[in-house]
């Protein structure tokens, strides 16, 4: 089989992608597979590491404010839908399978030119703009919440499949404690701030970090790549608190981890539900149409995780909160409930099966 995968611009995006690269190659071996993705951000670096081949197109997201960068974008998108028309006129895919990105638009529009079977999967409860604008023109849709599959009034199929990256999360090994200097009978929080880290959070953190010295807890802090040089300028912290400015394999932390914090995006949330782990959410309120706000609510909801808004983050309310839960049994005992009553999708899993039946 011949597939190209799109994906772009967070790791919200593309780990989704990579996890269903990863059971095409297991169930296929025979397969051969393209990414395309943008010139400029972070998928041009992780994809090619992980021997998958790589076509880069230059497109920028839409603003409401770079007037001039959005008319250039326009001209963009012409351009890149007529290199991708190449492209496929030359890899001739089976399939063209999107997670997610304004990459993806000119790469689903030149397949749908083509007459090329499309999948395209919703990771967040609240869709993104280039799967609405194209949803009508797509084969098959997947979704990661049930109530998302409502959103798509126009499409010709929508199925819920929950997020690939909770059955990656799964498989990926175990990071012991000890290898990261960590004690082995303590406690462990980790706190992420998505894959590009977040400077707003980060400041807020920094606080909290350096008075938990007394605390009964370790915590690792993932600063983001680009944050962690000015988070550990001139700060001394505790002993029990180790700072990481990134983690390929943080599926592998959480899975030793006792209680995770971390925004709201649904790469991160399906590894969570995955590993059955209580979490304290902070969605981020600069995404669009709100759509981590509404990912954490579905958590809470289901009685699994706290949600907390940046606008109410201090040190206090960070500290009263992983009390609540670390130190009060009988909560802890009931959100670990919860979580194993949660039926999860194996999620890459019903999308290769989906996607073969599309191909029939």
């Amino acid at each position: 089989m011949k597939i190209i995968v799109t994906a772009g611009g967070t790791g919200g995006h593309i780990y989704p992608a990579l996890s269903i690269i990863e059971k095409f190659q297991k169930s296929d071996p025979n397969l051969k597979c393209l990414y395309i993705g943008t010139h400029n951000r972070m998928e041009k670096e992780i994809v090619p590491q992980k021997g998958i081949a790589y076509q880069e197109i230059e497109i920028y997201g839409f603003s409401k404010t770079k007037i001039a960068r959005d008319l250039k974008n326009l001209f963009l998108i012409k351009k890149a839908t007529k290199k991708c028309l190449n492209i496929m006129k030359e890899f001739k895919p089976d399939v063209v399978i999107g997670t997610g990105g304004y990459v993806t638009y000119p790469v689903l529009k030149a397949a749908k030119k083509l007459h090329i079977k499309t999948f395209i999967h919703e990771q967040n409860s609240i869709p993104g703009k280039s799967n609405i604008w194209l949803s009508k023109q797509i084969d098959l849709i997947g979704v990661s919440f049930k109530s998302t599959q409502d959103l798509f009034p126009n499409a010709k199929k929508v199925i819920y499949t929950g997020n690939p990256c909770g059955e990656r999360a799964l498989n990926m090994p175990k990071i012991p404690k000890e290898s990261l200097g960590l004690t082995k009978s303590q406690k462990l929080i980790t706190i992420v701030a998505g894959s590009l880290g977040s400077s707003s959070l980060n400041a807020k953190f920094k606080a909290f970090l350096q008075v938990i010295k007394n605390e009964d807890y370790e915590v690792v802090f993932i600063t983001g790549k680009d944050n962690y040089e000015d988070f550990k300028k001139d700060t001394i912290f505790p002993k029990n608190v180790k700072i990481l400015p990134y983690l390929d394999n943080l599926a592998g932390l959480f899975k030793e981890s006792d209680l995770i914090i971390s925004r709201a995006g649904a790469s991160t949330i399906s590894e969570i539900l995955a590993l059955k782990k209580p979490s304290i959410l902070i969605p981020s309120p600069y995404v669009a149409s709100n759509h981590q706000y509404y990912n954490a609510l579905d958590l809470v909801n289901l009685g699994v995780a706290e949600l907390i808004e940046e606008k109410n983050l201090n040190v206090e309310l960070i500290k009263v909160t992983i009390n609540e839960i670390l130190n009060n049994a009988n909560k802890y005992q009931e959100m670990l409930a919860n979580l194993n009553k949660l039926n999860n999708q194996n999620a890459s899993t019903i999308i290769y099966e989906e996607i073969g039946k599309l191909l029939k």
